[in-house]
Formats: C-alpha cells, sequence, structure tokens
C-alpha cells in the first residue's frame, strides 16, 4: 500500500510535511518523498489534502461484552471505533460479570483478537466493583490485564487506594479513578445547580469531584503510582491535577468530548442523551477543560464511549442511565471545537489523541507512532469536510451530536497495514 501526497503528523517525532507512506504486509517500510508501486497490484490512496496520522487510541471505552451485548458488543464496538479513526482501545471492566477474574478476561482479550483493531482490556481494582477487596493484580496483570480501574464506581476507602496504588506502582501499571464522592450526589448525571433546579432533580454538586481528586492525588504523591483521573469536569478538578504535575508527573487526566463540548443547558433539549457521569457542568468548567488542554496539564481524550438502547435513554431523566457514545464523533468535535476555534492546534489534538493516552499505558514503543519499522497503525482524514451522521456504526445511537453538522471526516482507517474502515464503503 502506498500513501501518497499526504500531510504526514506524529507527535512522537515531531514530523509535519507533505510525504509518501510505503507500508509492505503491515509494516511501515518508508517514508518519503516520490515512492512509486513496485507492483501493479498496489493499493495506492491519493492522500492529496488530507492529514495522516497515528491511529487514534482511546483509554475509556465500554462495549459492554461480556452481559449487556444488547448495547454493545466487542465486534460491533469495534466497528465504530474504525469507523472514528481509532486503532486502539483499552476497555473499561464494568461487565457483567465484571473483569475482576482471569477467566473473563481472557474472553475479552481472545474476543477482541478477532476483530480489526487493537483491543485491550483492564481488570477490576476491587472484586465485584464493591470498594472491599483488591483482585488479583498481579495475576491479571500476567494474564493481559493493562491496568485496573472500577470505572463506575468511585473506591471510598482511602487505605483501600492506597494499597492499590502500592500494587500497580510494582506492576508499573496505572489506577484509573472515577472521581464521584456520593455523598454529595441526590441524583447523579445531572450538575447541581441552575438546570437540576428547573428540572427539580438535586443533581450532582461539584464537590463531589474535587473532593475525590484531592485525596487521590495525595496518595498519588505519596505513592508515586501512575494514576489517571478520568473524565474530568471541574475547573477546580483541572487546577488541582495543573499544581500536581508540577512536581509528580505520575498523575495523568483525560477529558471527555462532551466535557469540552457542551455545558449542563444541553440538558434542556436533549434531556437523557446529555445525562452522563460526572455531568456536564458550567461554561467555566468547559473553559478550564479546553485550557487544560491546551497546556498539557491534560495530556489524553478519551471518549467514555458509553452505549446504551434507545428505551433506556427514553425513560424520565432520574431513572435513564448515564452516558453517551463517543468514538464516531471525537476526532470531529476536536476538529470542530477545538482546532477550528483556535483553541489546540491540529498537531495538540493529534498528540491527546495518541500519543498521549499510549503513554498512560506504557506503549509509546509500539503504537501512536508512524516510523519505519513500525506497525501500521493510521488514520487518514480531511479536517476540512463537513458531515452529518444520522446513523452511528455503534450498535447504540445514544447521542447528542447525531443529526449535527460536524467538521473533520474521516477517511480511512488502517489497523495493522490493513484498511478497516473507509469513507463511503463501510
Amino acid at each position: 500500500m502506498i500513501i501518497k501526497n499526504v500531510r504526514l503528523i506524529n507527535p512522537r517525532t515531531g514530523f509535519d510535511d507533505i510525504t509518501d507512506i510505503y507500508i509492505k504486509e503491515n509494516v511501515i517500510e518508508s517514508i518519503e518523498k516520490d515512492i512509486d508501486a513496485e507492483d501493479p497490484t498496489d493499493t495506492v490512496i491519493d492522500g492529496t489534502n488530507l492529514y495522516c496520522a497515528p491511529g487514534l487510541v482511546d483509554v475509556h471505552v465500554h462495549f459492554r461484552d461480556p452481559g449487556f451485548t444488547y448495547k454493545e458488543d466487542i465486534y460491533t464496538g469495534a466497528k465504530a471505533a474504525a469507523a472514528g479513526g481509532f486503532t486502539t482501545v483499552v476497555l473499561m471492566a464494568n461487565t457483567k460479570p465484571c473483569v475482576d477474574n482471569i477467566e473473563t478476561l481472557k474472553y475479552v482479550i481472545e474476543k477482541g483478537k478477532s476483530t480489526d483493531i487493537n483491543i485491550l482490556s483492564v481488570a477490576n481494582v476491587t472484586e465485584g466493583m464493591k470498594g472491599c477487596k483488591l483482585t488479583d493484580f498481579e495475576g491479571l496483570y500476567k494474564a493481559g490485564a493493562v491496568g485496573v480501574s472500577d470505572d463506575g464506581v468511585p473506591i471510598m476507602d482511602a487505605d483501600l487506594v492506597k494499597e492499590a496504588f502500592l500494587q500497580a506502582k510494582k506492576l508499573n501499571i496505572p489506577v484509573s479513578l472515577h472521581e464521584e464522592n456520593k455523598e454529595y450526589i441526590i441524583n447523579n448525571g445531572i450538575n447541581a445547580g441552575k438546570v437540576s433546579d428547573v428540572l427539580d432533580i438535586g443533581g450532582s454538586k461539584r464537590e463531589a469531584e474535587i473532593s475525590m481528586i484531592e485525596r487521590d492525588i495525595e496518595i498519588a504523591k505519596e505513592t508515586g503510582a501512575d494514576v489517571n483521573i478520568q473524565h474530568i469536569s471541574t475547573k477546580e478538578g483541572v487546577e488541582l491535577i495543573r499544581e500536581a504535575r508540577k512536581t509528580h508527573k505520575n498523575i495523568h487526566a483525560e477529558a471527555s468530548p462532551h466535557h469540552f463540548t457542551l455545558t449542563e443547558d444541553a440538558l434542556l433539549w436533549h434531556f437523557a442523551l446529555a445525562k452522563m457521569n460526572p455531568p456536564l457542568r458550567l461554561e467555566s468548567d468547559r473553559k478550564a477543560i479546553i485550557s487544560g488542554l491546551k497546556d498539557g496539564t491534560i495530556e489524553i481524550i478519551a471518549t467514555d464511549h458509553a452505549p446504551h438502547s434507545k428505551d433506556e435513554k427514553a425513560q424520565e431523566i432520574t431513572k435513564a442511565p448515564s452516558g453517551i457514545i463517543g468514538l464516531e464523533t471525537a476526532l470531529a468535535l476536536g476538529i470542530t471545537e477545538l482546532v477550528d476555534k483556535g483553541y489546540l492546534t491540529v498537531n495538540e489534538l493529534i498528540e491527546r489523541m495518541t500519543l498521549g493516552p499510549a503513554s498512560l499505558y506504557h506503549l509509546e514503543d509500539e503504537i501512536a507512532d508512524v516510523s519505519v519499522s513500525k506497525r501500521a497503525d493510521l488514520v487518514i482524514f480531511d479536517p476540512n469536510e463537513s458531515f452529518t451522521i444520522e446513523k452511528f456504526k455503534s450498535k447504540s445511537q445514544n447521542s447528542p451530536f447525531k443529526g449535527v453538522k460536524l467538521k473533520g471526516k474521516v477517511k480511512y482507517t488502517i489497523s495493522n497495514g490493513r484498511i478497516v474502515y473507509q469513507d463511503g464503503k463501510n
């Protein structure tokens, strides 16, 4: 395969130029101008006016498999990822049964191997996600877990969190944390403020996130473990991470596209399609998240892809589950909301969606690098093409961005040297 006249952006090396890329089998053989086909059967992609980058990496997705496959499964999740330009994803472990045991972990990993993309998985921090007893970190790590998380459920026992950090530190794996203290929440998924007042719902106070981040930053400083604060939603949380990272680079944070795009006002017209944990908050929080992405306080953009059925989301707002799908809109939201509005450069956006997330899991030598001799995982996109999604590849359709005009269209996704998504054909 030859990709001709494409603008290649590679955050790992700083390369940014118009070039050709030659792929043989699954490996990048050369990156230079004016590469000619060696064989008339070679696939040639015209990259004129297109951008090429490492395949996107999402370290926070829910494929609902096993246990909730009416929402999504590993196969349909992989199709949605490929359509969004993602070649590597890390699955969260809140399935049924949850991934607190080797048998379930192996099921997820083996099923992932039969898809077109690179599917990795974390294991749970605590047995049954109950926050009482740690899982067998070492056994799960040896069986293939790349990290640990009870995402969706905060771990309230500080002593247990410290022990988890110490065990993860020994294995050199990250702990990803859902930071919401239930003491500050009446009805989750909605910010406690003007919109919750209009809807007559208690909501989630911002202190729910702030208090947990404060606690876990101190434990991370003490233990030196790699800790990831997931889907950050408050300006105070961003500032806590900013200060902590001045002296402790083991503390990381991720932002989801919905949190840098929408505010609590979206609940008034999208209802449950704008309900998520942690909730959408204020314009000042949205701007703080963007600022954190700009200055590197937040190194990672992660979708928190959370599929739910139409019937589930159609319930009254206090009963509907939280979460939206995000894989197929993430890159376009980054271009539309961050790049086109002057907050980030294209290069900075790509870094937050490739090198940043890959580095959290110490995978930057394996993925997120378009260089000679590296595996060919690539996304090719048109940053100037506008489009509207009317139907997602995901099994679920729960997105406030369905039918919304966005800019920045994925044209090809190449995983392990193969075209796994092509605009207009898949």
